[in-house]
């Protein structure tokens, strides 16, 4: 199994990104949620200029953010500063629009924006429409601008579904999915991915990523405890605000689940229908959580979006998502990320 870290952008996140590459990491990513965190392309130019091996990756962009033509742009750019070490995430703009207050986009437009986008990047001309027009657009200057010649590999996040992994499939795409351990449900977006469409350059990759946070345990450490729970909680809290945002989903959730997405929604005083609830719910989005909050940190949701155990048991864990067909592990660390990131060196070497 391969590894990798994601991290927000932020000033000075260059340094993590050397010290990824100095662990033998091997790819290293930033969000793209522009109302929480920093910039993405920003962020990637500083890590692209400091690293030589590491692959970088957005997780994850979006046509309900960016225009096909800006994306391919930055993403272009970021390939002649680190040829062919650049991954691009695109979704529908889950939590990214939720933190505006909107809904993401559809699978369709997905699909259309990740089109352009291969053709841009791979420097073929595409169909760019707004409204009711409708123009053929390519790069009209390469070169020293951007770098259409080497490959950048496409990756859809997986939240969607079987239509985000059809989506995948038909545009010959890897599959990037947030806190998805369950390898039965990687298996039945496999399935749903084998249908590909779209021509691939036979020298891009096609590979599964799974976002989750990682905690080792100490020998007689209780996996329950305030360490486990503030390692996981930034992925715990990140479910229940979604649960608080999409009461739809919150009703799937068991009692105690809900109870817990109730007395969240009371500490961020809002509510589940409040027109400004996106500005209660999703500040610190997947920062370290307070120790207030650590109650809110269910063990059966530690358990189902995060790696907690001993190493042992972490690595046959590991070992059924590879055998799923999950190729790289990709943590979220928010405790202490050069510690986080020698631990997941570590454990799978």
């Amino acid at each position: 199994m391969r590894a990798g870290v994601v991290v927000a952008a932020h000033p000075g996140v260059e340094e993590l990104a050397v010290r990824a590459e100095e662990l033998g990491l091997d790819s290293f990513w930033v969000n793209d949620t522009p109302m929480v965190h920093g910039a993405p392309f920003i962020a990637l130019g500083l890590c692209a200029k400091a690293t030589s091996r590491i692959r970088l990756g957005i997780g994850v962009t979006s046509p309900a953010l960016r225009s096909a033509p800006a994306a391919a742009s930055g993403l272009a750019s970021l390939n002649a500063l680190a040829p062919g070490r650049i991954i691009c995430g695109v979704g529908t703009g889950n939590t990214a629009r939720r933190t505006l207050g909107m809904r993401p986009t559809t699978a369709a437009t997905l699909e259309n924006f990740t089109a352009a986008l291969q053709d841009l990047c791979a420097g073929r001309p595409t169909e760019y429409r707004e409204g009711d027009r409708r123009r053929d657009i390519r790069f009209l200057h390469a070169g020293a601008h951007v770098n259409t010649a080497d490959p950048i590999e496409f990756v859809v996040a997986a939240q969607g579904g079987p239509k985000a992994a059809a989506v995948a499939g038909r545009r010959g795409a890897g599959l990037i999915s947030f806190g998805l351990l369950d390898p039965a449900a990687w298996r039945a977006l496999h399935d749903a991915r084998r249908t590909p469409v779209a021509p691939r350059d036979p020298d891009s990759r096609v590979n599964s990523y799974v976002v989750t946070a990682l905690h080792v345990l100490d020998e007689d450490e209780d996996p329950h405890g305030d360490a486990a729970r503030d390692a996981t909680g930034h992925l715990v809290l990140s479910l229940l605000a979604f649960a608080a945002d999409t009461p739809a989903f919150a009703e799937r959730l068991g009692p105690a689940e809900r109870e817990a997405v109730r007395r969240f929604l009371d500490r961020r005083g809002t509510t589940a229908t409040a027109p400004d609830r996106h500005t209660k719910l999703y500040p610190n989005y997947l920062g370290r959580i307070a120790p207030q909050d650590r109650d809110l940190v269910l063990p059966p949701l530690m358990n189902t979006l995060a790696l907690v155990g001993t190493r042992a048991d972490l690595l046959t864990r590991i070992t059924t998502l590879e055998q799923a067909g999950v190729d790289e592990l990709l943590i979220q660390p928010v405790i202490d990320p050069p510690a986080e990131m020698a631990q997941l060196a570590n454990l799978l070497t």
